[in-house]
């Protein structure tokens, strides 16, 4: 058998590259600074690889530590699963996870089985309500959420990037036309997303129509009731590509047919030290990977 390398040296080398702060990966190891750097000084004389550069307390993962990175983190991840599949004395693991109800329903669960397949003993606490982010580190351990841009104190992968759509009832939209104009948009009710309120401003720019002042605005802080809304003819919603399209509603077609890069996309947010929890881990990189 080859001779394995110290495994407390690795893990403190990922939990640096991870948490992006030497002092944050000795805090959470229980280490002092000079016993952390000690371990990565041991990892590096195993590798024969320069993995950090040093400047006072600060180390910078190098080149040849980002190729190690890359090549390692994935094996561990395998390693702690075979042996959490074989370990009958853990316990349950739980993420205590905000999410928006519209992705929820459209892009979470269908796919959850896959995710239960692989760790029977992650189980999920689903929380659909409000101030999701505010609420991370507190409440929640994790929250993926419709935003403009996270919070910059908080570690946020974005999962997808879309485009912004008027969407409304198949018979309006065929009433208006292809391309009404702003009179006939003017007399129109508008149903705009309490988290997307950009939304509308970007997609009147991309369409050269600033001064359109809609009859009403109708504001909802739900995603499913907006669609819903607009397929019983209640006004035009501001929403999406992919929420119609993974809807699928015969009743619902969308106004114009141009692309506009919308401001808003899906993240997955927790809070840095957070990641190093097994059951947040477990859901981010699978999360990542997924392609929800």
């Amino acid at each position: 058998m080859r001779r394995l390398p110290p495994l407390r040296a690795l893990e403190a080398f990922i939990r640096v590259v991870r948490l992006g702060s030497a002092r944050s990966a000795a805090s959470e190891l229980g280490l002092s600074p000079s016993a952390l750097s000690r371990r990565i000084s041991n990892l590096e004389s195993f590798t024969g690889r320069k993995l950090f550069s040093r400047s006072g307390q600060t180390m910078r993962l190098t080149d040849e530590g980002r190729v190690f990175y890359d090549a390692v983190a994935p094996h561990l991840e395998s390693l702690a699963a075979a042996v959490e599949s074989q370990s009958e004395s853990l316990q349950l693991m739980r993420l205590r996870l905000g999410v928006m109800p519209l992705f929820g329903t459209q892009r979470l669960f269908p796919r959850l089985n896959e995710l239960r397949k692989v760790h029977p003993r992650l189980h999920l606490d689903i929380d659909t309500g409000p101030h999701l982010v505010d609420r991370v580190g507190d409440t929640l351990d994790a929250a993926i959420t419709l935003t403009h841009m996270p919070d910059r104190s908080l570690y946020s992968i974005q999962l997808d990037q879309n485009t912004v759509h008027a969407i409304a009832n198949t018979d309006l939209v065929a009433e208006l036309g292809e391309n009404p104009g702003i009179e006939a948009l003017s007399r129109q009710t508008f149903l705009l997303h309490t988290d997307m309120v950009m939304s509308f401003d970007a997609w009147k720019a991309a369409l050269g129509l600033e001064k359109l002042q809609p009859a009403a605005i109708d504001h909802y802080d739900s995603g499913q009731l907006i669609l819903e809304a607009a397929a019983q003819g209640m006004g035009i919603a501001v929403m999406h590509d992919d929420h119609l399209n993974r809807i699928n509603d015969p009743r619902l077609a969308r106004l114009f047919d141009k692309e506009i890069a919308s401001p808003y996309s899906y993240w997955f947010v927790c809070r840095p030290a957070d990641l190093e929890a097994r059951p947040v881990r477990i859901f981010h990189d699978w999360v990542r990977d997924a392609g929800l």
